[in-house]
């Protein structure tokens, strides 16, 4: 056997270790008898540039879980599919389950309320311990901007900023008022939008995002790829299927307080 295909093998198994110890699966004590899991992905280096609480749509459930000694979870998630792209830009990320007792996954009451935003501020407090120093983002996408932008409000300047994608404006689908009404200007944190122009969801509607870039910051999407599903699912303009690059690059950007594109074609 050759040296140079050994040391291709071992440079091979290196890699995969080293992505191994990268991503685990943490799970914390919130409130009385309540567990929240997250999945913690951590970029190499010495020190990260920042971590992100990324909150995924929907019910909010993605089932983390270890099976055959393997991490499982739903993948489909704009941020959840997206995570690494965080990552290789030098962001911790944790990517937030339901908590245990919303087994069924959470609906707005909830993402609006102080239980959820407990055990979101008990997970930025794992991330400061982790790493000192480094700043926490919360990170919602369609429904869970319902939770980042409530968390956000409740946890004053203990976040470094708020990052809504795909906003749910507009209350409906799974039971709860989404963010219709919601105060913004209540967040202490900077606040930045994120949207795709042809976002085709009827509780996401794009010119909700435009009205309200004369008092935020606003990244205006367009283009990618054909809708792979429902306009309100994830892979569609919705979940901006085939701009996470230019779309995480941007939110990254505007997080490090970097100049960012406002519009992405």
């Amino acid at each position: 056997m050759k040296a140079s295909f050994v040391t291709a093998v071992l440079a091979a198994l290196l890699s995969a270790a080293a992505v191994a110890r990268a991503q685990e699966i943490v799970t914390l004590p919130t409130r009385d008898g309540v567990t929240q899991s997250f999945l913690l992905t951590v970029p190499s280096g010495d020190k990260p540039a920042a971590a992100a609480i990324l909150l995924p749509g929907g019910p909010g459930l993605i089932r983390l879980r270890n099976e055959g000694g393997r991490i499982r979870f739903a993948e489909g998630n704009f941020l959840v599919r997206s995570r690494q792209l965080f990552v290789e830009r030098g962001f911790v990320t944790a990517v937030m389950d339901s908590p245990s007792d919303q087994p069924q996954g959470m609906d707005d009451g909830f993402r609006l309320g102080d239980q959820h935003a407990a055990d979101i501020r008990r997970v930025a407090e794992d991330l400061t311990r982790r790493f000192p120093g480094t700043p926490v983002f919360l990170v919602g996408t369609s429904r869970g901007t319902v939770s980042a932008a409530a968390a956000a409000r409740a946890l004053g300047e203990t976040v470094a900023g708020v990052v809504l994608t795909s906003t749910l404006f507009v209350g409906g689908g799974r039971p709860g008022p989404g963010l219709r009404g919601f105060d913004f200007k209540a967040i202490r944190a900077p606040v930045l939008f994120v949207h795709h122009v042809d976002d085709g969801c009827r509780y996401t509607p794009y010119r909700d995002a435009k009205n309200l870039s004369a008092q935020f910051a606003l990244i205006s999407v367009n283009g990618g790829d054909p809708p792979r599903s429902g306009p309100c699912e994830p892979f569609s303009a919705h979940g901006f299927l085939g701009k996470e690059p230019e779309t995480v690059e941007a939110m990254v950007n505007w997080m490090l307080k970097k100049p960012y594109r406002t519009n992405i074609d």
